[in-house]
């Protein structure tokens, strides 16, 4: 199935029940999404348990003035733009 990780087979077992529970419904809140994953389930007795994380990252958040002395971050030669190593002074 689509947006699951071909390395972890659970996942190609777990997430074709999860889609077809939320088959033709619009996500028009959390607490929707949630009680339709919560009554996913199978013959075989898989069941499911949902948790809402109320976490929020924050967005142009600052970091700490002497992080760049504290940690430098190292561009490969090889695409730099997206390898890169942040190395943490001792």
């Amino acid at each position: 199935p689509p947006y699951t990780s071909k390395y972890n087979p659970i996942e190609h077992r777990f997430f074709p029940h999860v889609t077809r529970a939320c088959e033709g419904v619009v996500f028009d809140s959390v607490e929707t999404v949630k009680t339709l994953i919560s009554r996913t389930s199978t013959s075989k007795g898989l069941t499911t348990i949902v948790h809402i994380l109320d976490i929020r990252d924050e967005t142009g958040r600052k970091y700490a003035a002497d992080f760049k002395e504290i940690m430098p971050i190292v561009f490969d030669t090889h695409l730099p733009k997206w390898n890169y190593r942040a190395l943490p002074q001792e």
